[in-house]
């Protein structure tokens, strides 16, 4: 399967209550679907996923299949610290009909480099499903190194890494000696917004996208003006964004995307302890930058 332009990391709505609102979730998918994404990313950490039990997440995963109904790729997080656990969560994204698996690396274990092979190994030997590794030591404390990388990418349902290390030496590596170095197709995605189009221009594939919760069109024209070649409307586009990928990190995400898209009318409610709203400051920059980028409204 190929793993090429935009992927939505889906954040949870939740109701007033704190329940999943799936009335709203299913209206962001048919947002994602009309703004063109080649898929969507249902309980990556952008949903929240540590937060929710075992029930809710697979919920979550087959409500988003039902909902995408084929129209769009469903990649569902399914990662774990704990191996098992991870077994188990891409067991039932399977038997929900997801189309692969977004696995991102342990947190807080700090497996070595052999570990992180071992736990890619016993994940994919359960399951049918392509695997896209995430690899996002900021917020695991773990790093996968190129040369482990290109040995979990020989595993074969192994076929893509979401690379938010925020190296791009690093991703130039994995492209050259993992990507276009291999002896199958392996594609590379950015996991962080704004190197969405430095990625591309050395090679990658395109992004699996936080701020594509609120502007999914622009986000797809982006990735297809590189993928084409047309870096010209890639960077306007880029530059158009900037401070929008800046703000959505500007506190832990999704804190500040779901702020964003609650001023938008995207009513995603608020975030599960332990993340709590942002600071007064904070919302008042997200209110600011909505304002400013005429997005007030326009959900």
């Amino acid at each position: 399967m190929q793993v090429k332009g935009v992927y939505t990391a889906l954040v949870t709505p939740f109701d007033e209550a704190g329940q999943v609102n799936y009335e709203v979730l299913g209206e962001l998918i048919e947002r994602q679907v009309a703004a063109g994404v080649a898929g969507v990313v249902p309980m990556g950490t952008t949903g929240e996923s540590p937060t929710l039990f075992n029930a809710e997440h697979d919920e979550v995963v087959r409500f988003t299949v039902e909902k995408a109904a084929g129209r769009v790729q469903v990649w569902a997080g399914t990662g774990s610290n704990n191996t098992e656990q991870a077994k188990r969560t891409t067991r039932a994204a399977q038997e929900a009909g997801a189309d692969g698996a977004l696995v991102v690396t342990p947190y807080y274990n700090r497996p070595s480099q052999a570990g992180l092979k071992r736990y890619f190994e016993e994940i994919a030997g359960v399951t049918d499903l392509p695997i896209l590794v995430y690899n996002i030591k900021g917020r695991t404390a773990v790093n996968i190194e190129t040369d482990t990388l290109a040995e979990i990418a020989r595993i074969p349902n192994v076929v893509a890494v979401k690379e938010a290390s925020g190296d791009i030496s690093q991703m130039a590596d994995v492209i050259a000696q993992v990507s276009q170095g291999g002896d199958k197709p392996f594609y590379v995605v950015s996991g962080d917004d704004a190197l969405t189009l430095p990625l591309m221009s050395l090679g990658g594939h395109g992004v699996v996208s936080v701020v594509g919760n609120l502007v999914p069109g622009r986000m797809v024209a982006l990735v297809e003006a590189a993928a084409s070649g047309d870096f010209e409307a890639a960077r306007k586009i880029h530059y158009e964004l900037l401070d929008l990928f800046k703000a959505s990190f500007i506190e832990t995400n999704p804190v500040p995307i779901k702020e964003a898209m609650n001023l938008c009318g995207l009513n995603t409610g608020s975030v599960r302890s332990p993340l709590a709203g942002l600071t007064a400051a904070s919302r008042e920059h997200i209110a600011a930058l909505v304002n400013k980028m005429g997005l007030a409204g326009q959900a």
